[in-house]
């Protein structure tokens, strides 16, 4: 692989050089080969043959150089001081194949600096949910951490009860959380240029020749994130715990804790047992994102009429801050307006500002504005009626072509099924809207037909097929992991190997389900 160890060549206030604790007898859980080949690990014998030593931590390869991030952080909305990597290591960071910076990170790497009150250990269940979930959002196509492989073990873990130990290797563009500038500019506010250059050259070094380099790293930042963030919202993802240690400076999904995909359509939905306020609901994601950026982009005042790059110096006040942040609200609603008139298989539209006339611009935001109200009345509709998420957006298809899909063809009449007669008058109605939208604007249904397949997966990780597997797991039977990572890798298209049980919901009155932060 080709090494570079970037994060090990700054300050060392900034991390702890250590190598990871050894779990005793490890075991191959799963490997990732999709990751193994993007890093070109699948190219060295040495760590083909020795993955499971690794990620035990029993053997550290030549070219590692691991080290514990110190950082701190906001957490549920109060400042929690220095935190930091309490159980994980960053091993290496390497150029794949693409030609990106990627990290490698050890979880359960065993005690470090800032573990504070914990064990520096990750148990069996958690790590499955997490490799499973990060394989799960990549292949959906939304930024996100993923793994190249997990173990087990017999080292013993106390949480509620005495679980198996496990450790899992995570791979990301960075693991730069939001967190880090708030460590630097508590506890060594000497070290914020140097740093923000780092991030600039490393992570955006399109904008080291910017007249105004840290304005634009702060909007690049804010977009990111705000593009991140609706990236859940449309495909029903419930992140849980969204802390500024937990969000990273790239818009890259981090941190798989308590995390949800939505099956009964609940926007207030709190999946994590410890959020008594519903902070981190689904639906207050967006706000949260909002929240976070503007603790943390007033830091950065700190370098207002200093010269990061090219000897200019840049003012970064509150009213340049007030400029940065007011992209968020844009940059979501953009991304996501168009994202869910994709979810209903219909064109966002284009226009060329230069040659439209007035004509077309008000034809084009009329049929983006009749979209947008269909698409929003089909989720006021799943709310009321406690419909499934993933499977109402898959049903879709059957509206528009009933003869050639005998899946959603089922998904639809078990929709209908649930509904009584007045609700399945207000569902024919909509339905005839939706088709009458269509006609209208001349969309051709075979092409909204195949992007409705293209946008709204199949499968998700449901909460029960990820306990299925750590079940099975948690016996020695890798198997049932297998099985589901396979499926997950192609989402949009139905799977040979699936179970019904993959697609199907919770009883409507089922208490909707919540998950431990314990990991």
């Amino acid at each position: 692989m080709n090494y570079q160890n970037s994060y090990a060549t700054l300050d060392p206030r900034l991390y702890n050089l250590q190598p990871p604790a050894a779990l005793s007898n490890p075991r191959a859980g799963h490997f990732n080969p999709i990751v193994a080949k993007r890093l070109g690990w699948d190219q060295d014998p040495d760590l083909m043959q020795n993955w499971v030593q690794i990620l035990s931590g029993q053997y550290v390869p030549e070219g590692f150089e691991p080290l514990a991030m110190a950082y701190a952080g906001h957490q549920f909305g109060q400042w929690a001081g220095q935190l930091g990597d309490g159980r994980g290591l960053l091993m290496a960071q390497v150029i794949d194949n693409e030609g990106e910076l990627i990290d490698l990170h050890l979880k359960g790497a065993g005690l470090t600096p800032y573990s504070r009150m914990g064990d520096g250990r990750a148990v069996l269940r958690s790590t499955i949910r997490e490799y499973l979930c990060g394989h799960a959002m990549s292949c959906l196509g939304i930024r996100s951490s993923s793994s190249l492989g997990f173990v087990t073990s017999d080292t013993p873990v106390r949480r509620e009860t005495v679980e198996q130990g496990a450790a899992l290797m995570r791979v990301a563009d960075t693991h730069i959380r939001l967190g880090h500038v708030e460590w630097i500019a508590s506890f060594a506010p000497d070290l914020l240029p140097s740093f923000t250059r780092y991030m600039i050259e490393t992570y955006y070094p399109e904008l080291t020749t910017s007249q105004t380099p840290v304005a634009d790293f702060i909007t690049a930042v804010v977009t990111a994130t705000a593009t991140m963030i609706a990236d859940w919202q449309l495909i029903g993802f419930a992140h849980g715990v969204m802390n500024t240690d937990n969000l990273s400076i790239t818009g890259t999904t981090l941190d798989y804790g308590p995390f949800g995909f939505l099956e009964r359509f609940d926007p207030a939905w709190i999946n994590n047992h410890s959020d008594y306020s519903g902070r981190y609901a689904y639906q207050n994601q967006p706000a949260i994102g909002h929240w976070n950026l503007n603790v943390w982009m007033m830091h950065f005042m700190q370098l207002s009429g200093k010269a990061l790059f090219n000897d200019k110096k840049e003012t970064i006040s509150r009213e340049v801050l007030a400029q940065c942040l007011a992209k968020y609200e844009s940059s979501f609603m953009g991304h996501y307006q168009q994202g869910i008139c994709k979810k209903l298989g219909l064109p966002w539209g284009s226009l060329d500002n230069s040659t439209a006339t007035t004509e077309t611009v008000t034809a084009v935001t009329e049929t983006i504005n009749n979209t947008l109200k269909l698409a929003f009345e089909l989720l006021e509709f799943m709310e009321s009626n406690k419909l499934d998420y993933t499977n109402s957006f898959r049903a879709l298809v059957t509206i528009i072509d009933s003869a050639s899909n005998p899946y959603e063809a089922e998904l639809l009449q078990a929709i209908d099924a649930e509904l009584d007669n007045e609700q399945q008058a207000v569902w024919s109605q909509w339905q005839q809207r939706y088709l009458t939208h269509i006609d209208n604007i001349s969309a051709n249904r075979s092409k909204v037909v195949q992007c409705l397949k293209d946008t709204n997966p199949v499968y998700v990780l449901r909460n029960s097929m990820a306990q299925r597997a750590i079940t099975k797991a948690e016996s020695g039977d890798f198997t049932e992991v297998d099985r589901v990572f396979q499926i997950l890798t192609t989402p949009y298209k139905q799977h040979e190997q699936a179970k019904s049980e993959d697609t199907a919901i919770p009883d409507k009155d089922a208490k909707p389900l919540v998950i431990s932060c314990s990991s």
